[in-house]
């Protein structure tokens, strides 16, 4: 009688082959350079005993698991569930299964994470990452295989996919200049997040450049809970157009105004940034910079499959974000 699949070991399989454990691993990994009759004689007695190997035991045969790991600052965030998606999907497709942690937006918590799930696995995508730059160089050399999304670096050998965040927010910019805003309020994401840092520079380029142009500059977060607490600031500034680091601190940041009687547009314009889903049915629907994050999480995944076939990876990616113009954003009344 055949045995529970499951019960049966490696050694008792090689017991009724005659030959070693390490001989029926061969035949069953497929890295058997033996006689024909040796392999059918451990095929044999593997199906006779309905041996079943182990999937842990056959990854740390090869060298392998068959999991990628991915690392991100906060899941809550619908761009990085866009990437995350992108990501999974595509790698599933290529037999391999993805491994996802939530930093938190903590800095402090990255490289443990990182190097945690690392270990579990055959490569890491680093989505975002908030840590200092030294801190990130020194641990990119422990990570490899790697790939960086949204923080590119020129002392770190990974493939990078990056969004123009500086040219972005300047399309946003010239846009409500041309609706004849002159005072703004810039609510700011993250201090840690390079993509806040990159924002900040694209708008001080537009304000350089533009005549009458006064800023407001308004510390907040990288969600909905930032831009609600960021409402009562952006009222006493006087701005007349509030540009948010994100769509989610724009939709909080028009809800918390709307608490202070203060109407968008009517009264106060307001922009986000990625279009998030959310952008096109909140109320107003949201003026924003469209970024194409499930792509974004696709072409990471064909770069780090790469890296980890031993295959040149693709070029780095600067994905050029598209201005969407709807409701939350007017022009100055007299």
């Amino acid at each position: 009688m055949a045995r529970r699949s499951g019960s049966t070991t490696i050694s008792e399989v090689a017991l009724r082959a005659g030959v070693s454990p390490a001989t029926v691993s061969r035949v069953m990994n497929g890295r058997f350079g033996g006689e024909d009759e040796v392999a059918e004689r451990v095929r044999a007695a593997a199906r006779d005993l309905a041996y079943a190997p182990s999937q842990l035991a056959r990854a740390l045969a090869l060298g392998q698991t068959k999991a990628v790991a991915f690392l991100v600052p906060d899941l809550a965030n619908p761009t990085f569930q866009a990437v995350l998606s992108g990501f999974s999907k595509t790698a599933a497709r290529d037999g391999y299964r993805a491994l996802v942690a939530d930093s938190a937006e903590s800095p402090d918590d990255e490289s443990l994470l990182a190097t945690e799930l690392r270990r579990r696995s055959d490569a890491i995508v680093l989505c975002a990452p908030r840590m200092p730059e030294d801190e990130l160089v020194a641990l990119a050399k422990t990570l490899q295989p790697l790939v960086l999304i949204n923080r590119p670096s020129p002392l770190i050998s990974a493939p990078s996919l990056s969004i123009d965040y500086q040219a972005g927010i300047q399309d946003i910019a010239r846009y409500l200049f041309e609706l004849g805003h002159r005072k703004f309020a810039l609510v700011q994401g993250p201090e840690q997040s390079v993509s806040n840092s990159l924002r900040l520079r694209g708008f001080d380029e537009f304000r350089r450049s533009a005549r009458g142009v006064s800023v407001h500059n308004v510390s907040a977060g990288a969600g909905l809970d930032d831009g609600f607490a960021a409402a009562s600031a952006v009222r006493a500034s006087g701005a007349t157009a509030a540009v948010a680091f994100n769509d989610l601190v724009a939709i909080g940041l028009i809800n918390g105004l709307a608490e202070l009687g203060v109407k968008v547009p009517e009264d106060m314009s307001v922009t986000g940034f990625d279009d998030i889903p959310f952008a096109r049915f909140c109320a107003p629907t949201l003026t924003t910079a469209s970024v194409p994050h499930r792509e974004l999480g696709v072409e990471a995944w064909q770069r780090l499959h790469s890296l980890i076939l031993d295959e040149q990876p693709a070029h780095n990616l600067l994905f050029q974000p598209r201005l969407e113009i709807r409701d939350s954003a007017t022009a100055v009344t007299a």
